[in-house]
């Protein structure tokens, strides 16, 4: 929820990973640039040569990258991306070759990896994809998930068979994730005929959340349909335009998909509750019955939003204030919306090259983590995996649980 609810993807590619997510640019322009490295003349570096040299030298030197790489990421960016994955994944161990592309390994962790040269041997273009653990098995996974401070719910499903199962009949804030639960009842609205994807909604102030997402720095009155509404709230965790869905559903309709959070929460609210102006309305909410709680967001709907930096790397705030769900339910809803397009628009931690389809929604704050993914084999199994973790002592560390989780998808596919 707070800045960019895990599209998690280790991204440069003439922009920067996840620690600049705002650069990245779609990995199908870095597939149309690879196809022309291809067909370009041959460069006096090898693509493997000159991803080797990022960790092996002790410089990274700006001269080996185009200019039109370093117009978009500096020097520094990109030494600290290098330095960042040493520091999170463990010792480089070298890279190897996967197919057409490479694997960066590491003691910890491989990071599966693309890169463009320009004919004068200059990276153009270069995509770290998420990492993935070393995976032996799944039994071998729940163990290292057991391992991590606080709680966590892990769950796979293949077809309707359960593989592997941590706590997953136990609610957990889940962030994001939460926006399953609104693509659910929108989808229920349009089997019903009581909504269409072509209707169009106009953008008020009041509706204005915070970021993730885009839709906040929009002009007021600007019109928008639901399915780009919907795409927004799903591919990008756009905050303003899931209150804006919201709204226009009504709180009681998603808590018909989802009892347990009543009242359902907007962003906008979550936002105000747990801003630092307002911990006297904060522990009111805490401590209040359901009816209570529905007079004190009517007193909400009239406050300011606190500052986005209130938000940027903070220390968990207030985590029994959020949305819950078990690894189970979000697998349901997740079944449920998996068919629709605009869900594989973001295919967070998972290789899609590897897969016939994937459906991704994940969701974080400080203290929260959740990925959850749907996943169709080409030989045609379905599968579900859901990993979430809850810790209200302390940030959670994102890119471990993240290569873990990732290690499991990558292991599945390579069963399949």
């Amino acid at each position: 929820m707070y800045q960019y609810s895990i599209s998690f993807l280790f991204i440069i590619l003439l922009a920067v990973n996840l620690m600049f997510p705002q650069l990245a640019l779609a990995e199908d322009e870095l597939q149309t640039q690879f196809l022309a490295q291809i067909q370009s003349p041959k460069q006096s570096m090898s693509p493997k040569a000159a991803l080797e040299r990022l960790f092996v030298s002790k410089q990274i030197q700006p001269d080996w990258f185009a200019s039109e790489f370093l117009a978009q990421v500096s020097i520094v960016q990109i030494r600290q991306v290098i330095a960042e994955l040493k520091k999170q994944l463990g010792n480089y161990q070298g890279i190897q070759n996967n197919e057409r592309d490479y694997l960066v390994l590491f003691s910890q962790a491989s990071v599966p990896t693309k890169v463009v040269l320009n004919p004068k041997g200059q990276i153009s273009g270069l995509l770290f994809q998420p990492p993935q653990a070393k995976v032996v098995s799944l039994e071998e996974a729940i163990a290292q998930f057991k391992v991590l401070p606080g709680q966590v719910s892990f769950l796979v499903q293949e077809n309707n068979t359960t593989k592997a199962e941590l706590n997953t009949r136990t609610p957990l804030a889940v962030g994001s994730a939460f926006k399953l639960a609104v693509l659910q009842a929108l989808k229920s609205e349009m089997a019903s005929s009581k909504k269409t994807w072509k209707d169009v909604v106009q953008l008020i102030p009041g509706e204005k959340s915070l970021p993730s997402g885009m839709l906040q720095t929009w002009p007021d009155g600007s019109y928008l349909t639901v399915q780009t509404l919907a795409a927004l709230m799903i591919s990008l965790s756009d905050n303003t335009a899931t209150d804006i869905l919201i709204n226009l559903l009504g709180r009681e309709e998603i808590e018909s998909v989802s009892p347990r959070n009543r009242p359902f929460l907007t962003t906008r609210e979550m936002f105000v509750l747990k801003g630092s102006g307002n911990l006297d309305l904060l522990k009111r909410y805490q401590t209040s019955n359901e009816s209570q709680r529905r007079a004190i967001l009517r007193e909400i709907a009239k406050k300011p939003l606190p500052d986005v930096n209130e938000f940027i790397g903070t220390n968990p705030v207030a985590l029994d204030v959020e949305w819950f769900f078990t690894a189970e339910e979000l697998c349901e809803l997740m079944k449920q919306v998996a068919d629709l397009p605009l869900m594989s628009i973001n295919p967070g931690v998972a290789n899609a090259e590897n897969w016939q389809q994937v459906a991704y929604k994940g969701g974080s704050e400080p203290g929260v983590l959740n990925l959850t993914t749907w996943l169709q084999a080409k030989n045609g199994k379905n599968y579900c995996m859901v990993a979430t973790w809850n810790n209200s002592n302390a940030a959670v560390e994102e890119s471990k649980f993240t290569a873990l989780y990732g290690g499991v998808i990558a292991k599945l596919a390579a069963n399949n």
